[in-house]
């Protein structure tokens, strides 16, 4: 390996923070430690000569403030990981006179016990050897150590809320296998395998990763896609029903312009709802494929009677809830919603709400391939 190589791989890589975030996190780890340090120092009154602050809580104050949402600065992490280390620290003192030697095995014992016990938290190791380099007693634990883990994460709970930001990271609940996902490039199992292959300690929360590599899918549909809206490729001249629609003047028209779905809009445009082929398939009972077609054309005859128990018109088979998009809307945002959603035909409409053009599949795909090989 070149020298200039090896030098700039010991560089840093820049943090994508802004220096609002910055202020933010150097504020609260400032308010966070005095809080902390007051309450203890208040706690001892005037024996104010025993320890009351530990400097491992400075470590777990950059955790919980500039990084709230890492697995290794959650309450349980930072209460378990730096009490539970100093307790192996205090009993490595009292089990092996060599300080050094008892400063290495309470560092490597408090390790393997707070992946033990998911309470891995890296001011641990220090609060281990703190314990074990100083001979300290068992009371140590409880006070300081203890004290100030438990005020140092109230005090995360509180600024960190107020700041907006979520302290303590509960995960997000796992999705269901046969769910949707919000895209088809990888799904949560794919992102479990990934993290398994990875095998060693990710410092950022799992769902929170998932969202990350969703924003940058996103992004690079955005930077392939450039600016093309909806408005771009819809269809504008778009076949439309409304609610009192015959339904054998809507299948006419559906067979005659091979087309699979009527948009229905009320009298000023607006989109009401949207019948498909599979709509009259349904209503059809397409569950019994034996004499489905007979059954169709009895469905869309009309009776003739003033009163009649079966549909007459759109408004009583149309799919009342509609997935559409603004004119202005990125076709990065139709992605998902014919991927997963189901959908064959999204409506778009204006800033009233008022219909202005559809978009299939078909119309999608081909603007991917423009898209993708300009």
């Amino acid at each position: 390996m070149k020298l200039s190589t090896f030098i700039g791989a010991l560089w840093p890589q820049p943090l994508h923070v802004n220096a609002r975030e910055r202020f933010r996190a150097a504020l609260g780890a400032a308010i966070g430690i005095a809080l902390t340090a007051g309450l203890c120092l208040w706690f001892v009154g005037s024996d104010a000569t025993s320890p009351w602050l530990v400097a491992p809580i400075g470590a777990s104050a950059v955790l919980i403030f500039a990084v709230p949402s890492s697995p290794l600065a959650q309450p349980w992490a930072v209460i378990g990981g730096n009490t539970l280390s100093a307790l192996i620290g205090a009993l490595c003192a009292m089990l092996i006179p060599d300080p050094a030697w008892a400063g290495a095995v309470a560092v490597g014992v408090a390790i393997g016990v707070m992946f033990a016990l998911r309470c891995l938290h890296p001011p641990g190791g220090a609060a281990a050897l703190l314990a074990a380099m100083s001979g300290v007693d068992l009371h140590f634990v409880l006070f300081p150590v203890l004290g100030n883990c438990v005020l140092i994460v109230a005090a995360g709970m509180l600024y960190n809320a107020m700041t907006g930001r979520r302290y303590p990271h509960v995960a997000a609940a796992p999705k269901s296998a046969t769910g949707p996902e919000q895209n088809t490039r990888f799904t949560t199992a794919d992102l479990n395998a990934a993290l398994e292959h990875y095998n060693q300690v990710v410092d950022v929360n799992r769902d929170e990763l998932e969202t990350l590599l969703r924003h940058a899918e996103a992004a690079a549909f955005q930077r392939n896609f450039g600016d093309l809206r909806c408005a771009d490729i819809m269809a504008r001249d778009v076949q439309t029903a409304n609610f009192g629609t015959p339904l054998d003047q809507a299948w006419s028209v559906m067979q005659k312009r091979r087309i699979k779905a009527l948009p229905v809009v009320d009298r000023v445009g607006r989109i009401v709802g949207i019948v498909t082929v599979a709509d009259f398939m349904r209503h059809a009972g397409m569950d019994k494929p034996r004499g489905i077609h007979g059954r169709l054309r009895r469905l869309v005859t009309p009776s003739g009677r003033v009163h009649s128990e079966k549909p007459e018109v759109i408004g009583q088979i149309m799919t009342t809830h509609v997935s559409k998009l603004t004119v202005d809307r990125h076709l990065t945002e139709l992605v998902p919603l014919f991927a997963d959603g189901g959908h064959h035909h999204i409506p778009i409409v204006d800033h009233d709400d008022k219909l202005t053009g559809i978009i299939t599949q078909t119309d999608l795909v081909k603007a991917l391939y423009g898209a993708t090989h300009r």
